[in-house]
């Protein structure tokens, strides 16, 4: 709960505004006090009355409002509260926090506070993915700003990517989180640390090409996810995607499948590996330090394949730094169950999440996942269900796993 908790609620200019109505009466059901700011461009979207409704408050926007400043100066109002959320974080407010402009109301109260600020990003993929939006949210990180999401999907102007802001129930989580209200504080995991990875790997044929596979790395961003709600210290280890780094998750980028191994050895002693990458089995024996040219009278270059390291298995195998337990994942066309029993045995890890990747399925690159859980004493089959409730079931097992052994 978050009973007497002050919320200052900067509301911007993006048609995710309309979720900032929802976002308040779900804070004020947990008993937080909100208050408002909206933006000139966010009362395009939202007025002020209904956001005054919601609050039973006094709404506040204009910087140079001589009424406003005598009864709640801006700088009280950027330090008289427990946490700032700007809900929805566009590319414009986003930039001038990172250069420390503050030329309306919203902006000068972020500067000003010595507060705690979380963001949630709401914009067009091809903003999200710019590379000032990417720089200007890394140097926001580094500064201690929270940003939640966004995440990926269908976008009021048509395209489909990253950018979605996360849904109101998620961002209350994460304020819970925030201000140490909600399941990380005492969840299941506390004192626990995690390593999950994601994606697909990329192995370089010559500097232009590379070898590949179809994950979109949604099911191990999931699980990272999961986890860090329920308290686990997480780190990710992901490959090429483009999906956002989740909140409250240590975020590693790598290419290869030797990148990800090293990222994470490094990462080790830990708790908890989760292996959900679709890491490629091999990659090219001599890679070509120049681009490979089409020669019509010699024909395609023979490429000389040679194995990956195995990261599932040296993980399982680690000699005093392996983890307690270790959770591969077995991507089938055919057989899942039978496959991924003898891939458990064969690697030497704890259990085993066999997914049907069938083309017909649609689990590559799609939103929902039908998994069995192979483990010492047969296979669990789940129903069909979205790849978050996967990764939710999946955190939830763990935590009982490490409960029950602590019981034990």
């Amino acid at each position: 709960m978050l009973r007497d908790k002050r919320i200052l609620l900067i509301v911007a200019g993006g048609i995710a505004a309309f979720k900032s109505l929802q976002l308040v009466r779900l804070l004020r059901g947990r008993g937080a006090r909100v208050r408002a700011v909206l933006t000139k461009s966010g009362a395009e979207f939202v007025t002020p009355l209904s956001l005054q409704a919601l609050t039973e408050d006094k709404v506040y926007g204009d910087l140079f409002s001589l009424t406003d400043e005598s009864e709640m100066g801006h700088i009280q109002l950027s330090r008289d509260a427990d946490l700032l959320v700007v809900v929805p974080a566009t590319a414009n407010l986003l930039a001038k926090m990172r250069a420390g402009i503050a030329d309306d109301l919203a902006s000068t109260v972020l500067l000003a506070t010595d507060k705690p600020v979380m963001v949630a990003p709401a914009m067009n993929v091809r903003m999200w993915l710019h590379p000032a939006t990417v720089e200007n949210v890394a140097v926001l990180r580094e500064r201690g700003v929270m940003v939640t999401g966004p995440t990926e999907g269908d976008m009021a102007c048509g395209e489909f990517g990253p950018g979605r802001m996360v849904e109101p129930e998620e961002i209350v989580a994460a304020i819970e989180r925030a201000l140490g209200e909600g399941e990380t504080a005492a969840g299941p995991l506390s004192g626990r640390s995690a390593l999950v990875t994601s994606g697909p790997t990329f192995e370089a044929i010559d500097p232009v090409r590379y070898i590949a596979n179809r994950s979109s790395g949604k099911q191990g961003h999931a699980i990272a996810t999961a986890l860090a709600r329920l308290g686990a210290t997480t780190t990710l280890v992901t490959g090429p995607t483009r999906l956002a780094d989740p909140a409250d998750v240590r975020t590693v980028h790598i290419e290869s499948a030797r990148e990800m191994l090293e990222a994470c050895t490094n990462a080790l002693p830990l708790d908890i590996a989760v292996c959900a990458a679709a890491v490629s089995d091999w990659r090219v024996a001599r890679e070509a330090g120049q681009k490979l040219k089409k020669d019509g009278n010699a024909g395609p270059p023979a490429l000389e394949l040679t194995e990956n390291p195995d990261i599932l298995a040296t993980l399982s195998a680690a000699s005093g730094t392996r983890p307690g337990l270790v959770v591969g994942f077995a991507a089938e066309t055919e057989t899942v169950v039978e496959h991924a029993t003898a891939k458990r045995l064969r690697k030497g890890c704890d259990w085993i999440v066999a997914n049907d990747v069938s083309p017909e399925t649609g689990t590559f690159g799609g939103d929902e996942n039908t998994v069995h859980l192979v483990t010492e004493t047969g296979a669990e089959p789940w129903p069909k269900m979205g790849k978050d409730a996967v990764a939710a079931r999946l955190a939830e097992r763990i935590a009982v796993h490490f409960s029950s052994n602590f019981a034990a």
